[in-house]
């Protein structure tokens, strides 16, 4: 923005500033406007946006596209079908903050080296440039402008396409996160999931009870259950509610402590990162457990320095060399601090494999235990797959034999929901309720065989030992040795 006379383009000057001004010179002393730019990039030597102007953008999105006469038109991020307006190349919008009027800038500098064989092309350097008059200058410094920014990232945050964040030994690389999984369609206890969304929504509200009694604002959940009990679909529910981006930590494509460290501080606010089965990751059996009783709860923590993630293997042959002590400080060390408002999941089949330390309350919080599918959790899936209404679901005739069923036998929300999956257009809701009780019925029919044969088994064992302690004189059978 450029010193001038005052009008609606320009922040308003004297006339005889302008007449004594050549269109080279600095403002003279008693220029009454005071002008801040915000560049795009930041002044590290690195072509790394700045957050500040990514804000920026952000928040005169809004204002720009009701008043500014000339706009860009963008594709949005999160829906092919509709564009974002931002403001053009030096297009001047204004804005008001306690009774004090502003003045936006947008603006661009061009590179002033041609391309060539040793020039390559750089790209042009755009800013926004705030002006305002001086006596608002503690104003707009300690309340606009931070208004401005916290403003600006929450317009960011509404409207950013989650991104799906995997590991190669030393970098993250991201999609788009497009998993449809939420809350409403989980099959879920619905106690259970009103508990567990409590908690997360508390979490991203307590910023400043975090700051208040000392602890990194970060919170940790250890999924576990059988296979199928749909683990992975409540790490895509907690990421939608939140709107948070997902990290899934592949441990064994980390070389070292170092590197995973390194993978750590790359990580944003606002996310989840992610170790899926994580029994299969660590190498830690009980046998550390069993040698280390004697010792407090800080040694056990502190003792295991060497023992390495995944037995020692890596991805593409190599050797990883992350150690259980490396883990934990991943967790709940010093460089945990870093970003904050971060959710650490780890999610197991056999929850008895892991090494207390490692989920001892204050590294993972809160254990959900996701098991086999109650009755309740069917009909949510019920209604979700077969289009019923609550008071249609819950007269159905057929869920008292599903109910019945459920009591008698162990099944799993994901052979819950594939059976009632439709096969084909012609299928209605009875006939996929009519395939999940028929599945129901055939898994009940095998498991009791399964036990039959088992009980047939373990008598023959035990009429087997029999035989062989009397043959040797075992005097637990009654026989005295000869």
């Amino acid at each position: 923005c450029s010193s001038g006379q005052s009008s609606s383009n320009t922040a308003p000057t004297s006339s005889a500033a302008t007449s004594r001004s050549s269109p080279t010179a600095s403002p003279p002393t008693y220029y009454p406007y005071i002008k801040i730019s915000v560049h795009e990039f930041t002044a590290d030597g690195r072509l790394k946006r700045s957050e500040a102007y990514s804000a920026v953008e952000a928040y005169l999105s809004t204002n720009s596209s009701r008043s500014a006469n000339r706009l860009k038109a963008e594709m949005s991020s999160r829906d092919s079908n509709s564009l974002v307006l931002t403001m053009d190349d030096h297009e001047l919008v204004a804005d008001h903050f306690a009774g004090v009027k502003v003045r936006w800038v947008a603006s661009k500098i061009a590179n002033p080296t041609q391309p060539g064989l040793y020039h390559p092309a750089q790209p042009e350097r755009r800013f926004y440039r705030l002006t305002f008059h001086k006596r608002h200058r503690q104003l707009i410094t300690d309340e606009y402008l931070p208004h401005v920014v916290r403003v600006g990232k929450e317009i960011r945050t509404r409207n950013r396409q989650r991104k799906l964040f995997t590991n190669s030994p030393k970098m993250w690389s991201h999609i788009n996160f497009e998993h449809p999984a939420t809350f409403e369609t989980m099959g879920l206890d619905p106690a259970k999931k009103k508990d567990i969304i409590d908690d997360l929504v508390t979490f991203t509200e307590s910023r400043e009870f975090y700051s208040r009694i000392g602890k990194a604002w970060k919170r940790g959940y250890l999924l576990y259950g059988p296979p199928g009990t749909g683990k992975s679909t409540m790490i895509a529910a907690m990421a939608n509610l939140l709107n948070y981006d997902v990290y899934d930590l592949e441990l064994t494509a980390v070389k070292d402590n170092t590197e995973l460290r390194k993978l750590l501080i790359e990580t944003t606010s606002k996310s989840i990162i992610v170790i899926e089965d994580i029994d299969c990751s660590l190498d830690l059996t009980g046998q550390r457990k069993k040698n280390q009783k004697w010792l407090s709860d800080e040694e056990r923590d502190g003792k295991q320095t060497e023992k390495e993630i995944g037995g020692g293997r890596s991805v593409g042959g190599g050797s990883s060399r992350v150690t259980l002590s490396g883990l934990l400080n991943f967790i709940d060390g010093l460089w945990s601090a870093c970003g904050g408002e971060r959710l650490i999941v780890f999610t197991t089949n056999y929850v008895e494999k892991l090494d207390p330390a490692l989920i001892r309350r204050g590294r993972m919080d809160k254990h959900i235990e996701l098991s086999y599918c109650s009755f309740e959790a069917f009909k949510v899936l019920a209604r979700n797959y077969l289009k019923l209404d609550e008071e249609e679901g819950d007269d159905h005739p057929m869920f008292a034999t599903v109910e019945r069923l459920m009591k008698e036998m162990k099944i799993t929300p994901a052979d819950v929901a594939e059976n009632l999956m439709p096969k084909s257009p012609l299928d209605d809701a009875d006939t996929c309720l009519s395939r999940l009780i028929l599945a129901m019925e055939e898994a009940k029919e095998a498991a009791e065989m399964e036990r039959e044969v088992a009980a047939a088994r373990k008598l023959v064992e035990e009429k087997e030992k029999k035989v062989v302690g009397m043959v040797n004189g075992s005097p637990e059978n009654g026989v005295a040795p000869h």
